[in-house]
């Protein structure tokens, strides 16, 4: 290895430093770019493809159709909690944390194409027949429904419906031999966030929380202030089965409970800054 000494006699072109700065910017921005590229040609290509079909194929197709079964199947293939949720689809999902709807009262989730019960609604038609968080249903009016491609669309269709219609399910419970049949009333499910509030014993309450809704903090300070009223010291927060909600509210929740600037949460991704949430100094 030869070491050229550096003498400061030495004359450098001017523009010397300008070009390496130049170089080190495009360094910089070169990845970012390339990678926008890149997804820019898959883009065309599937563009392209789309164009083909619709010109050249056989038979008439739905080409939105076709997009949409491309787009769950590529997020289906990353991992088990990433899905693609149309804007009807996320308008029906909200109506549980946002208002009233008549059905069988149940929160659910499509895990490995299996319908999965995540929670009853408390007072819901399905608590009051027997179906608990974890069942798995398999029939739904005695058409197989596990691994069928099931989509959330296709559960809203099948178990929602006019109070007083009847919907029968099959479902797979953990410990059970066979498929449990159930026959359940639907009925207008009544959107509540607590569950509970009472005072245990002369010092210490207690509040029950089943998901994080639009209502949920003002049913929460309604339930205290009850509280609060009995001279309440100790407060137990039962969220055991709380299938969550909007993190607004969770946030707003826990601020009630922290002080002094604590960090509540923080979201971040490959292509997202840090976003810290924090609690407010009064607690």
């Amino acid at each position: 290895m030869m070491i050229v000494p550096i003498d400061s006699t030495m004359q450098y072109p001017r523009n010397l430093f300008s070009h390496a700065a130049i170089l080190f910017l495009l360094f910089i921005v070169s990845s970012p770019l390339y990678a926008q590229k890149d997804v820019n040609n898959q883009t065309y290509k599937f563009g392209r493809i789309l164009s083909l079909i619709d010109r050249f194929y056989v038979d008439t197709v739905d080409v939105e159709k076709l997009t949409e079964d491309a787009i769950i199947k590529v997020l289906a293939d990353l991992d088990p909690h990433s899905v693609y949720i149309s804007q009807e689809e996320v308008q029906k999902m909200n109506e549980p944390l946002e208002g009233s709807f008549e059905g069988i009262g149940i929160s659910f989730n499509i895990f490995r194409d299996t319908l999965m019960v995540v929670n009853p609604i408390p007072g819901g038609p399905s608590e009051k027949v027997g179906i608990r968080a974890g069942d798995r249903i398999i029939y739904i009016d005695g058409k197989l429904v596990a691994k069928t491609g099931l989509k959330n669309s296709d559960v809203f269709k099948m178990l929602r419906g006019d109070k007083g219609t009847k919907v029968t399910v099959k479902i797979l419970r953990k410990g059970e031999k066979d498929l449990l049949e159930f026959t359940i009333v639907r009925d207008k499910i009544p959107i509540h966030s607590l569950d509970a509030s009472y005072m245990i014993n002369k010092t210490t309450g207690y509040i029950k929380l089943n998901r994080f809704s639009s209502t949920t903090i003002q049913e929460f300070k309604d339930a205290l202030d009850g509280l609060l009223d009995q001279e309440v010291e100790n407060l137990i927060l039962d969220l055991r089965g709380n299938g969550g909600g909007f993190l607004s509210a969770a946030i707003e929740l826990a601020d009630h409970f922290l002080a002094g600037n604590k960090l509540i949460v923080f979201t971040e991704g490959t292509h997202n800054p840090r976003k810290e949430y924090r609690a407010s100094l009064k607690g």
